[in-house]
């Protein structure tokens, strides 16, 4: 199943052969969506861009994680993210690579969002389904998009063909991203109906985040609670640090925490390479001599968080002392390694949601609607806190933080996002936390002593979006600062 994507490949070069057009090639034919076969074959081209090198292949996590700053810093041409204060040329020529991705995964979904329908030897069950995966992963594309760069081109089925289109605002894109997400969580199966698709758990899980980013705390409480009372997902047990190996391992086809991940293999092409960004090519957990070393943590000994945090915590461990020519506290990162792969193909997948994630969430979007931290809302914390340190994830234990001492808000509203830090480390997911809580500039700075400038918060539209889309100014319309 690891192998899907690659098998992909034809279909992906058929339907995306002209990245900055619209209108559908042969995979729009007329007689192509008569069957759930074929149907099917057009939402697995949904995939293929958005695993992409230059999307969530290599490029996103690579530019998120280097944000980090309390956990990573970048090196080479990745170095300038780390100083935060924009982006040089060379990436912004990534972000503008990235965008294209982004938008040939939006067509191909709005390609079949359009034709689904039509099928003449399809159930409507069937049409609904695959319509809800296509608007699944629109959404996901979107939600990704309007947070890094807060006003997008909103391209749907209804208006595909056009070449001219503004921008909209984030508002705008929320509410479709959210219209969206309620039409899969409808329609989507219970299951994946293939490793790595999403199913109506998956869409209720991106939908409790989307309310959770709007600030809207009771919606996304009771969304994600919904996936939780379900009982499909739960933490996978660790009893010593190997264990983490069963949940983010190179050759792990599935898990009990697994929401919604990326899939990866390692067929030449299509391995994580974000994976090699974390290793040294002579270090023990390279990735048969592809690491590239430009994302380590700089001084250990200077690192608050990594000399404050409990050494029992398994998560801890990911962390290794290796001198990659700057002095022996360099630290690197082997949360995901595979040290049999082919260059630059590592194996493993991407976590974009994992039950651990939909459990902190509950629990800080629970304190903020409840106006205090709850007792469950603990319990959700501490599952994940237990687990880390080698516990059952649902009995208590010595390790439990004890609400008595986490009464306010803020105070728990700090210890969540401190375990969210640890647990989802190297999953570029801890900038946009930051960013979301309005208190990006102030950890950054605590943590690196950097100020980080207002353009840095965005990305800049790419030039080749408004080079060919004249309803964008390329002044006005422009994010501040580029």
């Amino acid at each position: 199943m690891k192998k899907l994507y690659p098998l992909l490949f034809i279909l992906f070069l058929i339907s995306c052969e002209d990245v900055l057009k619209e209108e559908p090639k042969s995979i729009a034919m007329q007689n192509f969506y008569n069957t759930s076969g074929e149907v099917a074959t057009a939402v697995n081209a949904i995939y293929p861009p958005i695993v992409a090198y230059n999307a969530f292949g290599f490029l996103y996590p690579a530019q998120l994680n280097c944000y980090d700053g309390e956990f990573f810093t970048g090196r080479g041409s990745y170095a300038p993210l780390s100083d935060f204060v924009g982006l040089n040329s060379t990436n912004i020529t990534r972000i503008g690579s990235m965008w294209t991705q982004f938008y040939l995964g939006i067509r191909n979904a709005n390609i079949v969002i359009e034709n689904a329908p039509k099928g003449t030897k399809i159930s409507d069950t069937d049409k609904a389904k695959y319509v809800g995966e296509a608007k699944f992963m629109r959404a996901l594309i979107y939600f990704y998009m309007i947070r890094n760069w807060n006003k997008v081109v909103l391209r749907t089925e209804s208006n595909m063909t056009e070449s001219n289109v503004p921008l909209s605002d984030a508002a705008t894109v929320y509410a479709l991203i959210v219209e969206d997400l309620k039409y899969a969580e409808e329609n989507l199966p219970e299951a994946p109906s293939v490793a790595g698709h999403p199913s109506k758990w998956s869409a209720k899980s991106v939908l409790a985040d989307v309310y959770f980013y709007q600030a809207q705390y009771t919606d996304a409480m009771n969304k994600s609670k919904e996936v939780i009372d379900s009982k499909k997902y739960s933490l996978v047990e660790i009893s010593k640090y190997e264990d983490w190996q069963k949940i983010f391992g190179a050759t792990v086809t599935n898990s009990t925490e697994e929401v919604f991940y990326l899939k990866f293999s390692r067929e030449p092409g299509y391995g994580w390479s974000e994976v090699g960004f974390f290793h040294h090519p002579n270090d023990p957990w390279d990735t048969n001599k592809a690491g590239l070393f430009a994302q380590y943590m700089a001084d250990s000994t200077a690192c608050t968080w990594y000399q404050n945090e409990d050494k029992a915590d398994l998560r801890r461990k990911f962390w290794y002392y290796w001198n990659i020519g700057w002095g022996p506290t360099t630290m690197l990162y082997n949360k995901f390694y595979d040290n049999t792969s082919t260059t630059g193909n590592a194996g493993n997948d991407y976590p974009l949601y994992r039950y651990g994630d939909v459990l902190l969430l509950y629990a800080e979007a629970a304190c903020r609607a409840n106006n205090g931290p709850t007792a469950d809302a603990m319990e959700k914390l501490n599952m994940v806190h237990r687990r880390a340190f080698g516990k059952n994830s649902l009995t208590p234990s010595e390790v439990d933080f004890k609400l008595a001492d986490y009464s306010s808000s803020q105070s728990f509203i700090d210890l969540v996002l401190k375990e969210r830090g640890y647990e989802t480390a190297g999953e570029a997911k801890r900038w946009l936390d930051l960013k979301r809580l309005g208190i990006v500039k102030d950890k950054i700075k605590a943590a690196t002593g950097k100020t980080v400038a207002d353009k840095h918060l965005l990305w800049p539209i790419p030039v080749s979006e408004m080079d060919y889309n004249t309803a964008i100014d390329p002044v006005a319309d422009q994010n501040p600062g580029y």
